[in-house]
């Protein structure tokens, strides 16, 4: 079986789960004998090939003067750009990012339409432009490459997915891996809702990461139940020894936060349940990893709590960086307000870290080994980190029973269903 796959990042390129998603549901479907063109917008050259090939967008090439090629756009929806479009934009960038937006919208049918066309694969001010590229291209594509299914990876590459489809006729899947509503709450981007929808309704089969995630396809997208099947994810088995002797030069118990630090991703339960934890015991340091429009935010809170000498923000982190911080944690925490799957708890149970998560995550679904607390209860989460840093038995039935749980979440057993989900599309 041949699948023309969508994505909009790649390891190592990543900014987020998506990329990592993808990478480890591409080697799982090659070892069940699925051969897979991967498109991204841009290519680095260092992107692992040892499962699919990598098809650069920006290296393709389309003349509108020809007829063909100009049916490509009459597949494609035209998309406005919206300033809002742009993720986890902070207060400080909304003047500049709206003075390009004007700019951008005056030249941004010549640049989709021009010959080429040079993707940032990122998510900046032009991203709606990027996205119509994209499904231009991504029209063009299928033309030219033999493959038997579609797939497209979130929102962001259905456009093209739908123009593949429209193209040539072939069955489309589309993945689900978050919707609007997780991202932005009930304040949707109503051109990212109409994207996600349509993307939805053009589809054969849609994936979603959890049954939490397919019940908001479901209700609020009026998609139809009979066609919407959960896949959860899981996580990459890791090649690389366990790391030991990263000294953390700190007496006290760490207890790490490691995401997007955005609304998602509940990163100010994080902060109010560390300040109860250091009213009963000062002996604990708190850790924020990543990014995000709740930075500024979160470090003024933390120093108007003056928590200031036991909590420190990493930046981003990926790749070595996360398993050293893994390796120097001795509580992982991820408090989101909505999380599709979430899979840095996983990755933090691989990595022997006993792992506290929000009820409100798909990840809980498939967790059994995991101490699961309701986002907005700050004196439910501090119970629980203060437990695991301070229960050792507690602690050690978690590391050694989470870690034989994770084992048990393959990518190639999740390639299965995916495998099963691209036979019903090609039967429907």
């Amino acid at each position: 079986m041949k699948v023309l796959m969508f994505g909009w990042e790649f390891p190592p390129h990543i900014t987020g789960g998506l990329g990592t998603a993808c990478f480890g549901l591409t080697k799982g479907l090659a070892k069940h004998g699925v051969d897979i063109i991967f498109v991204v917008p841009k290519a680095y050259g260092d992107e692992s090939q040892e499962a699919v090939r990598i098809v650069n967008a920006s290296d393709v090439s389309v003349d509108l003067e020809k007829d063909e090629e100009r049916e490509y756009w009459d597949r494609v929806q035209y998309m406005e750009i919206g300033s809002n479009i742009i993720p986890y934009v902070g207060p400080e960038q909304f003047n500049i990012v709206t003075e390009e937006e004007v700019r951008a919208s005056e030249n941004f049918k010549s640049k989709v339409f021009s010959q080429k066309y040079e993707f940032s694969g990122k998510y900046g001010f032009n991203l709606m432009e990027e996205v119509a590229r994209y499904a231009l291209v991504g029209s063009a594509i299928a033309t030219k490459h033999d493959f038997d299914v579609i797939h497209a990876h979130d929102w962001l590459t259905y456009s093209a997915g739908v123009a593949a489809k429209e193209t040539t006729g072939k069955p489309l899947v589309v993945h689900m891996h978050a919707t609007e509503f997780d991202r932005s709450g009930e304040n949707i981007n109503t051109d990212v809702y109409a994207i996600e929808r349509r993307g939805m309704e053009m589809a054969d089969v849609v994936i979603t990461v959890s049954n939490l995630t397919r019940n908001i396809v479901i209700e609020k997208y009026g998609i139809d139940p009979n066609k919407v099947i959960t896949v959860h994810n899981a996580v990459e088995p890791s090649d690389k020894p366990q790391l030991t002797g990263i000294g953390k030069q700190v007496n006290e118990k760490v207890v790490t936060f490691l995401g997007r630090i955005t609304f998602q991703k509940g990163p100010e339960y994080f902060v109010e349940a560390a300040r109860k934890i250091l009213k009963r015991d000062p002996n604990v340091r708190f850790v924020m990893a990543g990014t995000g429009d709740m930075l500024h935010k979160m470090i003024h809170r933390v120093a108007q709590l003056r928590m200031g000498d036991k909590f420190h923000f990493t930046g981003f982190l990926k790749g070595d960086d996360v398993e050293k911080m893994f390796a120097m944690t001795d509580v992982f925490v991820m408090p989101s307000i909505s999380e599709p799957f979430g899979i840095v708890p996983l990755e933090a149970m691989r990595s022997n870290v006993p792992v506290v998560i929000s009820k409100q995550s798909g990840v809980s679904e498939v967790l059994k080994h995991a101490l699961k607390v309701d986002f907005w209860d700050i004196d439910g989460l501090a119970d629980a980190i203060y437990g695991l840093c301070h229960y050792d038995a507690l602690s050690e039935d978690f590391i050694k029973h989470g870690k034989e749980e994770v084992e048990n979440l393959k990518w190639e057993h999740a390639a299965i269903k995916v495998k099963q989900v691209y036979d019903l599309a090609l039967h429907i």
